[in-house]
């Protein structure tokens, strides 16, 4: 099979596809035909060795396709059904053997590549809006990245709520798009400081909780605008990683909250995983949820995938197809 191979830590020349022995399911374990792999910013972390996988591997965490093989012992899953997953190291490839216990049923309503694109961000968005700090109508939040992948998701979960949504982005177009999605105050945050012009709509220090993906460009005005004991959840660092931070500092700042959460913490067991799955793609089906996909790339231009995402080119999700 063809697939987008890491053989040392470095820049997006390093993911070359090539020919690599097909898996075999083994005990417990499902083989699926992938027709779309998910394209994420963890997918980056791992190729320069933030987070460090042992090479060679091959590329990417989520995907969607439909099982060919069953191992020894599974019975969540039959040949022929359609299903999607997160957490599964492998997914840029033709072929990958999936835990059957991380996988997921796709709804008929549901096309494969939509669920390539909602798996990651929309369990990320989805926990953190109802675990990491459970939003209540009129509750005040800034969502980073506004126009990005887990950002647009975001938007629309906490409107749906009742949440009072400031977002920043980073041009007109993407205000426009924030606007469309349903944000009450979009900041362009080229044209503008973030924090000012937050404080110049809601006054000082208004909000109740920062969703920052965007990481070391955002944290310090991010933590400068959040209300006492409010909590600042940093999710990801595009921008580069935070500095550490001197608990003294959250304490100064009206003791703080701030946490790093995890998708994995947060679906940790079959259970969670089914229900918030469930729960993010039900909400595709019904129309209630909006996945944009931005772009699709074949397995031979991963490599671009990761500069147009790294460069913060894209509008909602890149896939990688290999059907």
């Amino acid at each position: 099979m063809r697939a987008a191979v890491i053989s040392e830590y470095g820049g997006p020349e390093v993911l070359v596809a090539g020919e690599v022995p097909d898996p075999v399911p083994g005990p417990g374990e499902v083989l699926v035909e992938v027709d779309h792999a998910g394209v994420n910013f963890i997918d980056t972390y791992q190729r320069v060795g933030r987070y460090a996988v042992p090479t060679p591997f091959i590329s990417g965490v989520e995907g969607s396709g439909v099982v060919g093989g069953i191992g020894e012992g599974v019975t969540e899953f039959s040949v022929g059904d359609r299903v999607a997953w997160s957490g599964a190291q492998g997914s840029y490839a033709e072929l990958i053997t999936l835990p059957a216990a991380r996988g997921v049923t796709v709804p008929d309503a549901v096309g494969l590549d939509v669920a390539a694109a909602v798996m990651l961000q929309g369990m990320t968005a989805h926990y953190l809006v109802n675990d990491t700090f459970p939003l209540q109508p009129g509750d005040r939040t800034l969502v980073h990245a506004a126009a990005g992948g887990v950002g647009r998701l975001l938007v629309q979960m906490a409107k749906q709520i009742g949440a009072e949504v400031f977002a920043t982005v980073g041009s007109d177009d993407k205000v426009e798009i924030a606007r469309g999605l349903g944000a009450d105050h979009v900041i362009n945050y080229n044209e503008a400081n973030f924090r000012q012009a937050i404080e110049e709509i809601a006054g000082p220090r208004p909000l109740d909780v920062v969703y920052d993906g965007v990481g070391a460009a955002t944290f310090d005005d991010s933590i400068a605008l959040i209300r006492r004991r409010g909590l600042m959840a940093s999710f990801g660092s595009a921008s580069g990683v935070v500095p550490p931070v001197d608990p003294l500092h959250l304490t100064r700042e009206g003791s703080l909250f701030l946490t790093r959460p995890s998708l994995g913490d947060y679906v940790a067991d079959r259970e969670a995983l089914v229900q918030r799955a469930a729960a993010v793609l039900g909400a595709v089906a019904a129309g209630e949820l909006n996945v944009h996909i931005d772009r699709r790339y074949e397995l031979g231009d991963a490599a671009d995938a990761h500069r147009a995402l790294e460069g913060r080119q894209t509008v909602g999700k890149i896939l990688i197809t290999t059907s």
